[in-house]
């Protein structure tokens, strides 16, 4: 490469540093003329580069945005934090349903690494690990997840065109507050103008989006990632569990997250066995556990009686009665596999 050649990229990188540049700063930075630094942005500009020059006391030149992205020069930290970004996103399946674009990006960049920088990507990823298997995501239409996020922005009601999880399809209007990636999916989360109620939707889900005249305010309450967690709580399932459980809210949260379960506190009545559970709970731990009400729908119950058992904390059922059989089946297991053989 010619060096009037390297200083054209140089400056290409300086632009892209952000802000503007003056003629003497850039000259300076090159080791070249004013009339030279012109004569580079021209050929940045024959480039499709989409270079503005600005005008006044502190003008110079700046990026504007065009029609293509210029090439971009990365830094080697910058270039690693790239991959690593790529790579986690596809691990944890974020990425958008033309999913060959994130592997092509990733190649384009790991072709053009310097040696040593590719040596150091290589270790860490040998040493990298994951604690879940990427799963079978269906990932949204980039149009789609950039249409939603512009109506977010901008406070802008959108139509889409929507299936559940059973095929059935409708076209709704959504007035998105927000959009959160969660367990390897995106949702989008919003009131449902055709019904005046709060939803959440999966974007992978929604076949269409277009953004439509007028706006909205969006009321004051939680986030969107915490609406979109209270959803899933709160959904309905098959069985609706109340449990009491006497322990820290890290404790319950470690095995019932907020995904899954209701935290709320309890006030127990003083009858003789609720005062004969809180004293013992007591003399297991006087910190700061506290009898909290669990509540959490579910599909099956099956799971539960391991989870409780996981917990290790004193805990009554109030409903349902078929979660009892449940547990007291795998106590009766776990004191026969107790016993010396």
């Amino acid at each position: 490469m010619s060096r009037p050649a390297g200083r054209v990229l140089t400056l290409l990188e300086l632009l892209q540093s952000g802000g503007t540049r003056t003629v003497a700063e850039l000259a300076d930075r090159l080791g070249v003329e004013g009339r030279t630094v012109r004569r580079y942005v021209d050929q940045l500009i024959d480039l499709d580069v989409p270079v503005e020059s600005v005008r006044g006391r502190y003008g110079g030149y700046r990026l504007g945005p065009g029609y293509r992205l210029p090439p971009l020069m990365f830094s080697d930290e910058e270039a690693v934090a790239v991959l690593l970004g790529l790579l986690a996103g596809r691990r944890a399946g974020l990425m958008t349903a033309q999913d060959t674009a994130s592997e092509t990006a990733a190649a384009k960049i790991r072709r053009v690494l310097p040696k040593h920088v590719a040596r150091r990507l290589d270790t860490l990823l040998e040493s990298l690990a994951f604690t879940d298997r990427p799963g079978p995501f269906a990932a949204p239409d980039a149009g789609v997840l950039l249409t939603v996020a512009d109506a977010v922005r901008h406070r802008r009601p959108v139509s889409i065109r929507y299936a559940d999880r059973d095929g059935r399809r409708s076209e709704r209007t959504l007035h998105a507050y927000g959009i959160v990636a969660h367990a390897g999916h995106w949702y989008v989360t919003g009131a449902d103008a055709g019904i005046g109620e709060e939803r959440t939707f999966r974007l992978d889900r929604i076949a269409d989006a277009r953004t439509l005249p007028g706006s909205f305010e969006e009321p004051a309450g939680p986030s969107p990632a915490q609406r979109v967690l209270s959803g899933f709580a709160t959904a309905a399932y098959r069985h609706e569990v109340t449990l009491r459980i006497h322990a820290t809210t890290a404790q319950i949260r470690a095995h019932l997250p907020a995904t899954v379960a209701t935290l709320t506190e309890h006030q127990p009545a003083t009858t003789e066995n609720q005062e004969a559970d809180e004293d013992r709970a007591a003399d297991e731990d006087r910190a700061d556990a506290r009898w909290l009400r669990v509540e959490l729908r579910v599909e099956r119950l099956d799971w539960l009686p391991a989870v409780l058992a996981a917990l290790d904390r004193p805990f009554a059922i109030e409903r349902p009665e078929e979660l009892r059989p449940l547990v007291t089946a795998l106590a009766n297991r776990l004191t026969t596999n107790a016993q010396p053989g």
